[in-house]
């Protein structure tokens, strides 16, 4: 058995380190709650712009609301080893902490390498939709709600649509009108009159630039919380090292 003075000192120590994981697991918590903000936010506003570049409706929202659910369970848990002060639980946490580092950084690496790509993808997408367009399937109404939430029309301007099928029978799409204009059918089929009810601003530099530039937002976003789970993986093994020293200590 060690001397108690050198008992006592270990204590603060420990106490000390609690109390930092503890916060530390409040803030990691606090960071799952966002994930899952975020997704649910990129399901509702972000789902015409990722249905432009798939065939199909993205997973990317649900991963990214799961993955906050995972975090908030185990920022939980993380609370709850460091107040048990089990060795065995404060190692599992460090674990998972390692594993959300490592995912973090990879999708931090690949949404910066690949943003230039993706935007090229996104953009020749747009343009296929548009060419195609005939408001009954996923990407014509994803161009709809691109048009009416971005105020523009066509890929670089109102006219594109004139090549299109679609306008041969119904002109521009209503989709395109300003907001309290008066968009008859004969006016839209009428590019000349059409230039005063419709957008005239093309949509395709304002998506890829709306596009990359979230994308690097989110590998910002990504490189920072994946370094901020190095602390807790230090607290996490600190705290299980002194724990354990002290409990050997005792013996």
């Amino acid at each position: 058995m060690s001397p108690p003075s050198r008992r006592l000192q270990t204590k603060p120590v420990i106490t000390c380190l609690k109390t930092f994981l503890i916060s530390y697991s409040l803030i990691f918590w606090f960071t799952g709650v966002i994930l899952l903000a975020v997704g649910v936010w990129g399901k509702v506003s972000l789902e015409a712009y990722f249905q432009l570049a798939s065939e199909k409706s993205t997973n990317a929202p649900y991963v990214l609301i799961g993955t906050g659910a995972i975090i908030v369970i185990f920022g939980l848990f993380g609370c709850f080893a460091t107040c048990r002060g089990s060795p065995w639980m404060l190692k599992l946490y460090a674990m998972f902490l390692i594993l959300v580092f490592l995912a973090e950084f990879v999708a931090g690496i690949s949404g910066f390498l690949f943003r230039h790509e993706i935007k090229a993808v996104l953009g020749d997408a747009y343009k296929d939709a548009v060419t195609n367009y005939n408001t009954t399937d996923p990407k014509s109404s994803a161009v709809d709600t691109i048009q009416r939430t971005l105020y523009c029309c066509g890929v670089n301007s109102y006219k594109d649509w004139n090549t299109t099928k679609y306008f041969k029978d119904n002109g521009v799409p209503v989709s395109c009108c300003k907001a309290n204009a008066v968009c008859s059918v004969e006016k839209l089929k009428d590019l000349d009159q059409a230039r005063d009810v419709v957008y005239d601003t093309g949509c395709f530099s304002l998506v890829t630039t709306l596009m990359e530039s979230n994308l690097g937002i989110i590998a910002g976003i990504s490189f920072g919380i994946a370094f901020f789970q190095l602390i807790g993986v230090f607290l996490s093994c600190c705290l299980s090292r002194y724990i354990t020293n002290n409990q050997y200590e005792m013996v």
